[in-house]
């Protein structure tokens, strides 16, 4: 175990990781997620308006944070489903650390020329799963949870409430970064993404649950919980993105009153399943009429992957 300290890996920020840590003196655990190259593949496949890339991306780093806690090797799935203009996303997370994510939303309403800086109205009303598969024949879990006012997080923090019944705290923030060309080569920009998720484990146990949530939790009027708290509500958003900070230097900015100890990071990369082969097997699934409604002019058959949106084409005599 490894204290986090101003020291602590200095000349390497750390991109595309998962930083467990604990503190020692109020007992509080909790994980850091900084992505840089994985969520800009991820959001660059997309290609969607700002505020939309935004949501899928809070959406990759909270599904980071959760599928990076599984103590098995397994899958996690977090999905949304809203009346909103984005009205489905869903990221896959498959253990030790590989995450893919897709997301549905209206072009119309950014073809009509809508803010498009503005997130508000994006989600509207409707659910938040989050799905866990340990796999080997074993059964499912998911919890499913509401979701309004465009808030990802707030919805989170209502199924650690409901189904951890732990007292929690998460912070989640996605930008574009602008990096500076070599030798008189144009800037990029980049997206990144970040994410604090904090949980009180000093008591165990806790109320059986209700269907009143807004009782309060075992642990959640702790003193030292409280503190911590307040102390996790201080990070800023650029904070979580900066690619100059290392993750550990944040912590220790954060809770080293709390004698912070960060664990052994995991690396997160992005990545799909779909190869040539899987959709070529999954066309021959179809009869010929099915496979000659889906001809084009040509006789050819093209597949784009929702995930990564690469297209595969096969040529007529590819699957007569």
């Amino acid at each position: 175990m490894q204290e986090a300290s101003p020291a602590a890996n200095e000349n390497t920020a750390g991109d595309d990781i998962v930083l467990p840590f604990r503190t020692d003196r109020s007992g509080v655990i909790g994980r850091l997620v900084r992505l840089g190259p994985a969520i800009d593949s991820i959001l660059s496949h997309h290609d969607a308006p700002a505020p939309v890339s935004q949501t899928l991306g809070e959406a990759v780093a909270l599904t980071a944070l959760l599928g990076t806690s599984l103590k098995f090797d397994g899958k996690l799935t977090v999905q949304t489903k809203t009346d909103g203009a984005v009205d489905f996303l869903v990221v896959n997370f498959e253990a030790p650390g590989r995450v893919r994510g897709y997301v549905r939303y209206d072009k119309a309403r950014f073809a009509n020329g809508e803010d498009a800086a503005d997130k508000s109205g994006l989600m509207g009303s409707g659910l938040l799963a989050i799905t866990i598969d340990p796999g080997d024949d074993m059964d499912r879990y998911q919890g499913v949870v509401e979701l309004k006012g465009d808030n990802l997080a707030e919805a989170a923090l209502t199924y650690f409430r409901q189904s951890e019944q732990l007292p929690s705290f998460l912070r989640l923030a996605v930008a574009r970064h602008y990096t500076a060309g070599e030798n008189g080569a144009p800037g990029q920009w980049h997206w990144r993404a970040g994410g604090l998720l904090i949980q009180n484990l000093a008591r165990t146990g806790g109320k059986a649950p209700t269907e009143n949530y807004d009782d309060m939790l075992l642990g959640e009027d702790d003193d030292d919980w409280t503190r911590t708290q307040l102390l996790a509500a201080t990070v800023e958003d650029h904070e979580l993105l900066d690619p100059t900070l290392s993750p550990e230097r944040l912590l220790y900015r954060l809770f080293h009153e709390e004698g912070v100890r960060a664990l052994p990071r995991t690396p997160i990369e992005a990545y799909c399943r779909c190869s040539r082969e899987r959709v070529e097997a999954f066309l021959r699934s179809f009869g010929a009429d099915q496979l000659t409604d889906m001809r084009e002019d040509d006789g050819a058959i093209s597949v784009t992957c929702e995930f990564c949106t690469k297209t595969y084409r096969f040529a007529p005599e590819e699957l007569a």
